[in-house]
């Protein structure tokens, strides 16, 4: 999805200009640590040809790290105004996800959702190393970002609930929402009570089950026929599909949701934060390595 004109001048407008656009946001998706680690699986995938252009095309702020700058794309919500819809997507209460239905904004506009950024975003990299307008290192934290949002489940979820942002929870004894559950709570409950509050240790633990116990899933969850653009769209009908049978099974209003919901859905979590990372790194490296990519398994580099 090429963005119309007046988006692409929009993704070249400087910043000062944009600090003055602000809307009120949704619900961060995955929130900071999900992003991180989303993003620091993908690193150790990375072709040797994917990781020097994303070496490349990185702010100097990062670091070097990828993952330091995944959840730049909510950061900077408040200012990029007319990016929000590229966070998610909604159904009209039906679990399952249609594109030509479900992939538009607000005002109708269509491809103005995640799986829609996903795909637009990438287009715009295979730009690199040839002139061009866009600014790929935003194009890069962009697609970074958004491959992690399509995993969270909840974001694609419901119109009516917004996602379930609209269906107060208590989270434990915490009252929040239970969009926020999905992006945060969750992953906090499991770092806090599994992984001595380390975010690095929960993130040891996913690459293990790469290696171990997820090792045979892995290339399934890599499979991808699109050759130039992504399987974004089956990953949004992967994320219906865990919002109907996990996120919003037996949920109802003021509910509290404590270890039943925990040890239930814990799983999903950690499945679709690996098959994130995994899913990233196949894009970044199909981009930077052209048809040598589909060739080559993903290995830990």
């Amino acid at each position: 999805m090429a963005p119309p004109p007046h988006r692409r001048a929009l993704l070249l407008l400087p910043l000062a200009f944009l600090l003055l656009l602000v809307a009120p946001p949704r619900a961060d998706a995955w929130g900071k640590e999900g992003h991180i680690m989303v993003c620091k699986i993908a690193e150790k995938y990375l072709s040797e040809k994917a990781a020097a252009a994303v070496q490349a095309l990185l702010p100097e702020s990062a670091g070097g790290e990828l993952s330091t700058m995944c959840p730049w794309a909510d950061q900077v919500r408040w200012h990029y105004h007319w990016a929000s819809p590229l966070h998610y997507a909604n159904t009209p209460e039906v679990c399952n996800f249609k594109y030509s239905r479900d992939c538009h904004n607000s005002r109708g506009e269509k491809g103005m959702c995640v799986v829609g950024a996903i795909n637009n975003y990438t287009e715009q990299l295979y730009s690199y190393g040839k002139k061009t307008s866009y600014n790929l290192t935003e194009s890069l934290m962009f697609l970074a970002h958004f491959v992690g949002d399509v995993h969270q489940p909840l974001h694609v979820g419901y119109a009516e609930d917004e996602g379930g942002n609209t269906i107060i929870v208590h989270w434990y004894r915490r009252k929040t929402n239970l969009h926020h559950v999905w992006d945060v709570s969750i992953i906090d409950t499991a770092i806090k009570d599994f992984y001595n509050r380390s975010m690095d240790t929960m993130v040891e633990a996913l690459k293990m089950n790469l290696t171990g116990g997820w090792s045979d899933d892995i290339t399934h969850w890599e499979n991808c026929k699109n050759k130039r653009s992504t399987c974004a769209n089956d990953y949004a009908i992967e994320s219906i599909h865990y919002s109907c049978n996990y996120a919003y099974k037996d949920v109802e209003q003021d509910i509290t949701l404590g270890d039943d919901y925990f040890f239930t859905r814990y799983p999903v979590v950690e499945k679709r934060l690996a098959q994130a990372g995994i899913r990233l790194a196949l894009i970044l490296n199909r981009i930077f390595d052209g048809d040598e990519a589909d060739g080559i398994p993903l290995q830990v580099q």
